[in-house]
C-alpha cells in the first residue's frame, strides 16, 4: 500500500485487511459524537468551529483557498460565511493578493469565541485518548495528521464530512 512515496509491507500488520477501516470508522463516530458536544452553541456548529480555525491557525489567502481546504462547495461556504459574518465571528475583506477574491478574516470576538470553544473540543479530545497512554496519545495525533495531509495532498477536493456519511 503506497503512502505518499513510501511503501508500507501489510502483512507485517496484525489486523486483518479492512479492520483498519472499521477501526477508523469508530473512532471518527466516536470523536463526532464529543466534537459536535463540545461544539454546541458555537456558530455554525462543527462547521463554524472548523471554518474560524482554519482562518486562524491556516490563514488561507482567500475565500476560495479555504473552501478547498475544508472540502466545501463554494455556495455552501458563501451561506455559511454570511451567517459567521452575521454573528461578528469574521469578515471578508478584499483579498491582497487579489482585489477581485475575498480573503475571510476574524474578528476579535471570533478569537475570543475560538479559544473559549478550542478548550472544550481539547477536553473533548483528551476524553477520546484517555484508553492511552500519553506518549502513544501523542503519536497517535501525529501519525492520523501525517496520513491525512498524505491524502489531501493526493486527493485535494475530497471532502472529509462526506466520509462520514458514508460510515457503515
Amino acid at each position: 500500500m503506497a503512502a505518499g512515496n513510501r511503501t508500507v509491507d501489510t502483512t507485517t500488520i496484525s489486523a486483518p485487511p479492512g479492520d483498519l477501516g472499521w477501526h477508523l470508522g469508530m473512532v471518527l463516530r466516536g470523536y463526532q459524537s464529543r466534537f459536535e458536544e463540545a461544539v454546541e452553541g458555537m456558530p455554525g456548529g462543527i462547521r463554524g468551529f472548523q471554518i474560524l480555525s482554519a482562518v486562524i491557525h491556516r490563514d488561507p489567502a482567500n475565500q476560495q483557498a479555504l473552501g478547498a481546504h475544508l472540502g466545501i462547495d463554494r455556495t455552501v461556504l458563501t451561506y455559511l460565511l454570511d451567517d459567521l459574518e452575521q454573528d461578528g465571528v469574521v469578515e471578508r475583506v478584499p483579498a491582497p493578493s487579489d482585489r477581485r477574491a475575498r480573503k475571510v478574516v476574524p474578528t476579535d470576538h471570533g478569537r475570543e469565541l475560538l479559544a473559549r470553544y478550542e478548550q472544550r473540543v481539547g477536553a473533548a479530545e483528551s476524553t477520546l485518548l484517555a484508553g492511552l497512554m500519553p506518549e502513544e496519545a501523542k503519536s497517535l495525533v501525529s501519525l492520523v495528521g501525517r496520513l491525512a495531509m498524505d491524502v489531501h495532498r493526493a486527493q485535494p477536493g475530497s471532502n472529509p464530512c462526506e466520509a462520514m456519511d458514508h460510515l457503515p
